[in-house]
């Protein structure tokens, strides 16, 4: 029989990853392409992916931007990263174990998003390209990517708890 207190049950709990669904503020879900996550109409022909997210565990971070978790897709070994593409950062499906990030006491900046919510509404900072946010298109059909020009894009989205 294992016996412990409250905390180290707490911990235990915070070490598995939380399942969510996540869809855009146009009611669009997201379902994974081959590496690619796309953003499309809900329907009932449509099974939208769940999302992991864990926190970074890295104190070093930032304390104002938000908190800081890894992104992964359920059921797969994606996770979500930024990495640098010619002059500007892109959003990758990259396979990593989101476990494997969560235990390392130091940060894979690459893969840590700085989570902020306002009511239901959540934005993703990407700690490693600051002022770049994971945004939606308005057109319906078209890849989840990274931006600054958060005028222009959706960074918005509802990040729900699953059962």
């Amino acid at each position: 029989m294992k016996t412990g207190n409250c905390n180290s049950q707490a911990q235990e709990a915070a070490e598995q990853p939380n399942f969510r669904g996540i869809r855009d503020i146009h009611q669009q879900v997201l379902v994974l392409q081959e590496k690619t996550l796309i953003a499309v109409p809900q329907d009932v022909d449509v099974h939208p992916i769940s999302m992991m997210s864990i926190p970074c565990r890295d104190q070093s971070l930032e304390k104002d931007k938000g908190n800081p978790i890894y992104l992964g897709i359920a059921e797969t070994e994606l996770c979500l990263c930024c990495e640098e593409s010619g002059e500007q950062p892109i959003l990758k499906l990259k396979e990593r174990d989101i476990m494997e990030l969560y235990r390392n006491q130091k940060a894979e900046k690459s893969f840590v998003f700085y989570r902020n919510a306002t009511g239901n509404i959540s934005t993703f900072e990407s700690a490693a390209y600051p002022g770049w946010f994971i945004c939606s298109s308005v057109e319906k059909g078209k890849p989840i990517t990274i931006t600054k020009d958060v005028g222009k894009n959706n960074i918005a989205f509802y990040f729900d708890p699953r059962d």
